[in-house]
């Protein structure tokens, strides 16, 4: 994909951070080439986090992220801080800008130590090289063994360059996952389906469809699409069958009835489950609706924000579906965008979107908090496939997942 067609999920997310004033506004406007943040000396200038979307070679597209001062204070300033932390736990890669003038502060030393206790590559930035450098520093910084330091200064430019090779070094190259090439051959007909109705968006296709299609092509294969009515007919008349059927799964019943059990069909989101690195999670997380009693809290999430409508398959389909395979009443919450709540406890049950908006590591950070408070989470595809007893056929394409569900 080019910059310009990449999208946010699919990009390397890099955060910078620092104290008030350490010039990390400055030193990201420097690696952007542009006066995006604004800078000034007076402190907390940076109140939200503010990206930008580049390329950075050889890492390819990229997102950065400059964020509030972690050393902001009052009330206000905690509000600022707990962005910069949201901001930290999805990044891919940090940037931790430091003031070259002054010895280590504790908050800094605590904010360098939390991300050596993560699995998440970092850069320590020592700005204002064109100063005299403060006579600790080099000392205070030997404590951190992971770390990879570079000096740089905003005003002149220098060490700039340096610092966007270490960014890249830290992060290394990442090998390209597929999301449908490795499951046909080289000029397969792949059969898409794709249902239009009042939640479609007008004139365009949908982010994960749109991915498919790129995936699906950059294969080899051969894509026809049609919508879930006229799956059956289409068939029919190919005269070589498809090799796939992927359909949205809110269309799971109607084409599992018109798809040969000869041919592999499964959904969008199920392929995007398995991208984003939660395919068993989602596949294990979902044999809870059973056990649940009634009465229960279930939180349903989507990635993206959007104006729901009636008809919305998170916010109206999936509670109907529940309702109707399980005989009982549940209490449905809702969420979307970065508004994932922290505390999942009260929750009997949580169905995630496919996450198409979300990067890889935002959406495993999720399931693994679900994990870490012992609550079921689940996908869209893999409950609406569970509902409608096709989940076997659904994911019959990936035998590790399929042998657990046969287990």
């Amino acid at each position: 994909m080019s910059l310009n067609s990449t999208p946010s999920s699919e990009r390397i997310h890099i955060a910078f951070f620092g104290r008030r004033n350490a010039g990390k506004s400055s030193v990201m406007n420097r690696v952007i080439a542009q006066d995006l943040s604004i800078v000034s000396s007076q402190k907390g200038t940076t109140t939200d986090p503010v990206r930008k979307s580049m390329e950075l070679l050889p890492l390819g597209p990229v997102v950065m992220i400059d964020t509030p001062g972690f050393d902001d204070e009052g009330d206000l300033g905690s509000l600022r801080v707990g962005k910069a932390m949201k901001e930290l736990v999805k990044a891919d890669a940090a940037v931790v800008v430091l003031d070259g003038t002054e010895a280590l502060s504790g908050d800094s030393i605590d904010f360098i130590s939390k991300i050596e206790g993560m699995n998440l590559p970092f850069v320590l930035c020592i700005n204002k090289s064109d100063l005299p450098r403060h006579s600790k520093l080099d000392r205070q910084l030997k404590a951190f063994k992971r770390a990879t330091i570079v000096s740089c200064s905003a005003v002149t430019g220098d060490g700039i360059d340096e610092l966007k090779r270490k960014i890249a070094e830290v992060i290394g190259t990442t090998e390209e996952k597929p999301i449908v090439r490795d499951l046909f051959y080289p000029g397969d007909y792949v059969l898409l389906v794709i249902p239009i109705d009042k939640a479609a968006p007008k004139g365009r296709l949908i982010l994960p469809q749109q991915q498919t299609i790129r995936d699906v092509l950059d294969g080899g294969g051969r894509v026809v699409i049609c919508n879930e009515k006229e799956v059956g007919s289409v068939i029919d008349e190919m005269k070589v069958k498809p090799a796939l059927v992927i359909t949205d799964s809110q269309a799971f019943a109607i084409v599992s009835e018109n798809v040969p059990e000869s041919i592999p069909m499964t959904s969008f989101s199920i392929l995007f489950a398995r991208y984003k690195g939660n395919l068993e999670w989602a596949v294990k997380g979902v044999s809870v609706l059973r056990r649940l009693n009634g009465g229960e809290k279930i939180l349903i999430s989507e990635g993206c924000t959007h104006h729901r409508q009636c008809g919305d398959i998170g916010s109206v389909k999936i509670p109907a579906w529940i309702k109707k395979t399980t005989g009982k009443d549940f209490v449905f919450q809702f969420s979307s965008g970065s508004s994932f709540p922290e505390d999942l406890s009260e929750y009997g049950l949580i169905i995630h979107c496919g996450g198409c908006m979300l990067t890889e590591r935002e959406m495993i950070r999720r399931y693994r908090e679900a994990e870490s408070e012992n609550r079921a989470i689940t996908n869209y595809g893999i409950l609406i496939a569970y509902m409608h007893g096709i989940l076997e056929r659904s994911v019959s394409l990936f035998p590790e997942v399929l042998a657990y569900l046969q287990r």
